[in-house]
């Protein structure tokens, strides 16, 4: 029977089963019936023993002179380039390849030290298999605890790090240290006059110790969030309504005061804070709505009569003036006139009276016409 093996191809000679040798580019003959086989595969790549063992292979001076080994240790992994580019990670414990067309070269990289940095080239990293390293990303107003099988290791700054992951687990809890607002809303507190009322408080915060946080606070939010509760339970219930209005703010500086008096056992700094909202019963909303409507009136209807008391001594005064200086009478009469005029087409007057009275009486001799 005839075979074929082209260029880029080698043969498996095989009698009865048993590796005879092996076969380059060109044409065979061998014949079945005296048991003779060949197996062909592509030299490229991974070499496929088409179940023949490695060992027996690799007594052929002509295989072994056409393969590379890539043998890796358990602690280990390794990059393959091939033709001097980077092709693949290897992680098996050892793989032959062919190495006829192209050249395979091998980079050994020791997994057992953390950190990558150390070892890799950074444009690899991300090529590696995910279970074999731990990428972790710190944001800007952010900072890590990085622990080594829950042992803390080292805080991590803003920036991207790589850890193998091998041998210990590495991980890492990772904190806001930017200002974070809490809101404590909808606090029902019975004042000291027995009324209902809800309150709404608001704080910011920042974490300033996370070392000491994660081994003696369990969900600081949370812890300062009821702390907060209690001191505005405690407090607020001691005032009447309304002192608790009227006295809104100095109430939430004492509120903000005491929660300080904690940050401290909360791994926390408090900037600042207050009474957000005060809340009232409907019924008591109601009566406070007239009493503001009411006393708005009253504000007004003082206004009016300051208003017409200040304008009735100014006619007063004005009239006294008037009495006191004809000259002055005088310039107020043409100063009628002047007006009357703009409004009317002719005015006649005659001699012997003065200009108010005739005016006076031509105004009454108009009013009784139209009567």
């Amino acid at each position: 029977m005839k075979f074929t093996i082209k260029e880029q191809e080698c043969g498996f000679l095989m009698k009865n089963g048993r590796f005879q040798k092996l076969l380059l580019a060109g044409r065979y003959t061998y014949f079945k019936e005296l048991g003779y086989e060949v197996l062909t595969t592509t030299m490229s790549g991974v070499v496929k023993n088409m179940g023949i063992p490695m060992e027996v292979l690799l007594a052929c001076k002509e295989f072994s002179a056409r393969v590379v080994k890539a043998e890796i240790p358990d602690s280990s992994i390794a990059l393959r380039f091939v033709n001097g580019a980077y092709r693949e990670v290897l992680t098996a414990a050892e793989t032959y390849f062919w190495n006829v067309f192209e050249t395979n070269t091998f980079q050994v990289v020791d997994i057992t030290n953390h950190y990558m940095e150390e070892s890799l080239p950074r444009m690899y990293m991300d090529l590696m298999p995910a279970k074999y390293y731990k990428k972790i990303a710190v944001k800007d107003g952010e900072t890590g605890l990085l622990y080594f099988d829950g042992r803390l290791e080292k805080r991590l700054e803003t920036g991207v790090y790589y850890f193998w992951n091998y041998g210990e687990e590495v991980t890492c809890k990772i904190f806001n240290m930017k200002l974070q607002q809490l809101e404590i809303s909808g606090q029902e507190v019975l004042t000291a006059d027995k009324v209902g009322v809800r309150l709404n408080v608001i704080c910011n915060y920042r974490i300033t110790d996370p070392e000491r946080l994660v081994t003696q606070v369990e969900g600081a939010s949370t812890q300062l969030y009821t702390c907060a509760q209690l001191i505005i339970r405690e407090y607020v219930g001691k005032y009447r309504l309304d002192e608790l209005l009227a006295q809104k703010k100095e109430i939430g500086e004492y509120i903000l005061d005491k929660i300080r008096e904690r940050q401290r056992e909360l791994c926390l700094e408090v900037v600042n804070g207050g009474i957000k909202d005060i809340i009232l019963p409907g019924e008591i909303r109601d009566i406070m709505n007239t009493v503001l409507v009411a006393e708005k009136k009253a504000q007004a209807n003082v206004i009016m009569r300051r208003e017409e008391v200040a304008s009735t001594r100014s006619l007063l005064n004005t009239a006294k003036l008037m009495e006191e200086n004809q000259t002055l009478f005088k310039l107020k009469e043409l100063e009628y006139l002047e007006r009357i005029c703009d409004k009317v087409g002719n005015v006649s007057l005659n001699g012997g009276k003065g200009v108010l009275e005739q005016l006076a009486e031509l105004a009454g001799m108009s009013a009784n016409k139209f009567a």
